[in-house]
């Protein structure tokens, strides 16, 4: 089905049959689909007048930027969001790479003095229009998100109409049922792809969503949403319950449907205690690189225990519908089953390429019998059932007198030692004559324990394998996505 079939006149159709049905739940405050369509019908009057079909949308957590992101698609447009805490700097140069100077604001004031910026919230009141989807191809651009590059610059993603139609189409056929009495949680900012399903699946369905603002603890803002409102959908990224792990036994949130998690590597171990909180979920472990729209595989946990992993990370599963993965060697040949290689995507939710960025686009993407895939960075296996387990990042393969390691390995045997209770990550970091030497952080305020650990891990793991030095961090910190930041890690232990 088409974005406009799927998406553009379902959301129209939404916006009309729940008119006093709450809609949102933004910093305690309710708002219900009757103010969402008021909000969405003064934006779209504004937006219909401007000729640039690209544009950019500072994204606070408010009413007036989601109605801004309906107002766009319903006009056949594409958003950019522009995170309000990150750099200005950073933001005009991404307005530089798009070549647009339209920026959509709902704040009281404005950061961008030299734009053309629109005051959302300033706007008058529609006055009667059409409401009808402004027809639009599956070819043009939705979203356009800027991940970070490796030279420094933001690099562009973006993501056509037609791949977001498919990723709602591969959800429903999850099974998954929403209606107007589910209570969703948003925890995303709206800077991550991860949030397009948090907010685009409720409103389909009339459901109330709670946000999670930028100046929130997410972990703990996610915990009381889901406590104090009985949520029975929620999408969570998996250090969430990590942190909650030290509390798990008093948890109880019998109301939630279905947990997902996606977005970094789900510990089978932290997921079992998760199980035994939310006894009536069916607990999900999606998996999906930005670049093939939200996420593309699936593997539903089992209460019975007979779960796969490997080195203590949950299965991702198998390709939902409309995506193909194969995993190939370093020449490109599809491996054997069990053989460890990169995952590689093609199918209906694949983005077109990077942003004006052709070198980046050559080394990304391959063709195999005419078909082609996106190389994700991912060392992943495919079993003999089809369903995939992962290994870590291609970046986290590192070789040290000849010998290949897999970091996620010895990460695993670290946290056998602490019995799942404490985060580690491990490292590769230069000593002083360039050699890579292996480094280990473990998260907590309690002492690591050195000598036991060494001692541990030599039980299990080859001498080349062992840290050669172990660090202690109070907190690990993280990133805009709310991932553990590795990058900054490293620089706090002097790497």
């Amino acid at each position: 089905m088409t974005f406009r079939e799927n998406i553009a006149t379902p959301l129209v159709q939404t916006l009309h049959t729940h008119g006093e049905r709450k809609a949102f739940c933004i910093d305690g405050i309710y708002y219900t689909y009757r103010e969402l369509t008021d909000a969405t019908a003064k934006i779209r009057q504004a937006v219909r007048r401007l000729s640039q079909n690209i544009v950019a949308l500072e994204a606070h957590d408010d009413l007036y930027t989601y109605a801004s992101i309906l107002a766009l698609w319903l006009e056949g447009k594409c958003y950019v969001p522009l995170h309000p805490h990150q750099p200005l700097e950073r933001c005009l140069d991404i307005l530089s790479q798009l070549g647009t100077d339209v920026v959509l604001d709902s704040g009281t004031a404005t950061r961008y003095t030299r734009q053309q910026v629109v005051m959302t919230t300033a706007l008058p009141a529609a006055e009667q229009v059409d409401d009808t989807p402004v027809a639009a191809d599956d070819a043009d651009y939705a979203y356009i998100l800027f991940t970070s590059g490796s030279t420094g610059r933001p690099k562009g993603v973006p993501v056509m109409r037609g791949n977001v139609a498919a990723f709602v189409d591969a959800f429903r056929a999850m099974g998954c049922r929403l209606n107007a009495d589910d209570r969703c949680l948003q925890m995303f900012d709206l800077t991550f792809d991860l949030s397009v399903q948090s907010f685009l699946l409720p409103l389909l369905h009339g459901c109330c969503i709670y946000t999670i603002g930028h100046d929130r603890i997410k972990y703990q803002a996610a915990f009381d949403l889901l406590d104090a409102h009985a949520i029975t959908f929620a999408l969570l990224v998996p250090s969430v319950i990590h942190y909650l792990r030290p509390y798990m036994e008093e948890i109880e949130l019998p109301e939630l449907r279905y947990s997902l998690f996606c977005g970094e590597a789900l510990s089978a171990d932290d997921t079992e205690q998760w199980s035994r909180s939310v006894p009536n979920a069916r607990i999900i472990n999606v998996y999906g690189p930005t670049e093939n729209t939200i996420y593309c595989t699936a593997y539903d946990f089992r209460r019975d225990g007979k779960n796969k992993e490997k080195n203590g990370i949950l299965c991702i599963g198998r390709d939902m519908k409309g995506t193909k993965s194969i995993v190939v060697d370093e020449q490109e040949h599809v491996v054997c089953a069990g053989e460890k290689g990169e995952l590689c995507l093609s199918g209906r939710q694949l983005f077109p390429g990077y942003w004006h960025d052709e070198a980046k686009n050559s080394e990304a993407f391959f063709t195999v019998d005419g078909t082609r895939y996106y190389r994700t960075g991912d060392i992943c296996s495919k079993d003999a059932d089809g369903d995939l387990l992962y290994y870590g990042r291609k970046d986290s393969q590192i070789k040290i007198g000849g010998y290949r390691i897999e970091l996620s390995e010895i990460e695993c045997v670290a946290r056998k030692f602490y019995q799942e209770t404490r985060a580690v990550v491990a490292l590769p970091l230069p000593d002083e004559s360039g050699e890579a030497r292996i480094h280990l952080v473990v998260e907590g305020e309690a002492a690591v324990q050195s000598d036991e650990l060494q001692a541990f891990m030599r039980r299990f793991l080859p001498v080349y394998m062992l840290p050669a030095e172990i660090h202690r961090l109070d907190t690990f910190p993280q990133n805009m996505n709310n991932k553990t930041d590795r990058r900054r890690i490293a620089e706090l232990i002097g790497g």
